[in-house]
């Protein structure tokens, strides 16, 4: 039954990512790491996430940046790897608490630059992408802070959701290979990310019908109230008795 539930999950959250650009593994971790644990959930969410962010390139390809993807991606595979071997040596609960403050942390920090509105030339965009890669590897999931970057460098609506699906595969391709390499990825781990990646994938085709409809106030409710119930969820798991 949890199977089932999670692989339905998986559809909502491709569906979600597929609207706001992002989201879709902060719904997911945390069941994940109730159903597997919370270091196995990773890889398993790294194949998953991997093929949703295939399926979001193809459908936007025409619209990717490849100057902001370049500069962006140029550091982040490298910090996504330090990242990534850096999370698999953590102890468990060391990592479901690195994770979930740092999903209840980017709430205030995603409305801070939102209302800054700041603006990135190249260089600031290739520093940013080198801190973002690396946080990509220890806590998985930082779309809701890459959504501002390529928003500051100038990119909107299909353009921006379009380079960020980008540079999200690149560099969970990259944090995929890191634990291939590292023995994190047998054949169960693989299976289980195929599985609710197609879930994904389907829920992104799904999403794409309401991605223009979607007004400001509900992506930045939807955003926060994901990142919330997830932090929450993985705080949780790091209690020594629940």
């Amino acid at each position: 039954m949890s199977d089932i539930l999670i692989l339905i999950l998986g559809l909502f959250a491709g569906s979600v990512s597929g609207i706001v650009g992002t989201g879709g593994s902060i719904i997911l971790l945390p069941a994940l790491a109730w159903a597997f644990s919370p270091q196995a959930a990773v890889p398993i969410m790294a194949i998953a996430a991997t093929m949703s962010n295939i399926s979001k390139v193809i459908l936007w390809r025409k619209a990717i940046n490849l100057r902001a993807l370049g500069y962006y991606c140029l550091p982040g595979i490298p910090a996504s790897v330090i990242g990534a071997s850096l999370l698999w040596v953590m102890p468990v609960r060391l990592s479901s608490l690195c994770i979930g403050l740092f999903f209840l942390l980017l709430i205030p920090l995603r409305h801070l630059a939102h209302r800054r509105a700041f603006i990135l030339n190249d260089s600031q965009l290739a520093m940013a992408g080198g801190v973002v890669g690396f946080l990509t590897g220890v806590v998985f999931s930082t779309g809701p802070l890459t959504i501002p970057l390529f928003a500051g460098y100038g990119l909107l609506k299909g353009a921006l959701l379009a380079t960020e699906s980008a540079a999200s595969l690149v560099i969970y391709l990259t944090k995929a290979a890191t634990f291939g390499v590292i023995g994190a990825l047998p054949w169960s781990v693989l299976l289980a990310g195929g599985l609710i990646g197609l879930t994904q994938v389907a829920g992104v085709y799904i999403g794409k019908r309401f991605v223009l409809r979607l007004s400001d106030t509900l992506f930045n409710r939807l955003v926060d109230s994901m990142m919330l119930i997830a932090g929450l969820s993985l705080l949780w798991e790091t209690l020594p008795e629940h």
